[in-house]
């Protein structure tokens, strides 16, 4: 299998966090890709040989698809050959790009083919007939450039400027200190999470805190787990180890055995 991160274009670079391309021609392999809440909805176009399905919900996804917030954990399961390119959206894009109620779509999607336009039906057409991964980033690219361009005075930067702050303290921020930064009233705030996010900073900040500890224990960067509860600001291992089952499915000892 092929696995390899892409740099977003400086023109997208406020849009979007990362670029995934996955790739197998394998024709006689059942492939699983695991994922965890991360705190960042996407855009994924996907080729397969028999389709790609989503575990536990047993869904079989479009070919180019905006995925909501991963809450709950998933499998994305293709038997045969593949090509996935998954452009990793920041949270305040989907509602104010699309006209998608971020909230309706956590742990669920929103088939692009649904938007009955002439650019949606180009753009589907166009990625078809460049099979070369890097062409499709170029051409999704592109797309999401003109949107920027036709849309940008609909997005919300101060929920931009939250999102932020809770990203560059992973998740070890209170929501009073960000009210504070920003100015702004915390129901005020809750809402505006809700409209353009699709959770809570309170939930968002605990993703993000989660997704840290995540990425610590998964690259063995750590001594003991209590260096992985303290550093990231759980309150004791107990804490920590409820928190990782919820958004994993298992706790830290039975992750690792994996």
């Amino acid at each position: 299998m092929r696995a390899e991160d892409f740099k977003p274009d400086d023109t997208i670079a406020l849009l979007v966090k990362n670029i995934s391309v996955f790739e197998s021609s394998d024709k006689n392999k059942t492939s699983t890709l695991p994922f965890f809440a991360d705190g960042y909805p996407g855009l994924m176009f996907q080729e397969t040989e028999n389709g790609l399905t989503v575990r536990p919900h047993d869904k079989q996804m479009p070919a180019l698809f905006l995925y909501g917030q991963t809450i709950k954990p998933i499998e994305l399961v293709m038997d045969g050959s593949y090509k996935l390119i998954v452009f990793q959206l920041y949270p305040f894009v989907l509602n104010s790009f699309f006209g998608v109620s971020p909230k309706e779509i956590n742990d669920g999607c929103y088939d692009l083919a649904d938007v009955k336009t002439d650019e949606m039906a180009a753009l589907q057409n166009e990625l078809q007939q460049h099979p070369l991964a890097e062409d499709r980033i170029e051409i999704l690219t592109a797309f999401l450039y003109r949107q920027f361009l036709s849309r940008q005075q609909h997005l919300d930067f101060g929920v931009h400027d939250a999102l932020q702050m809770i990203i560059d303290q992973k998740g070890q921020i209170s929501v009073g200190e960000i009210c504070t930064k920003l100015t702004i009233n915390e129901r005020t705030l809750e809402r505006k999470f809700h409209l353009e996010v699709g959770l809570s900073p309170k939930q968002f900040t605990q993703i993000i805190r989660f997704q840290q500890s995540y990425e610590q224990l998964s690259s063995n960067d750590y001594s003991k787990l209590t260096d992985i509860v303290y550093e990231n600001g759980y309150s004791d291992q107990s804490h920590f180890i409820k928190v990782f089952k919820a958004f994993t499915g298992s706790t830290p000892k039975h992750f690792l055995k994996k």
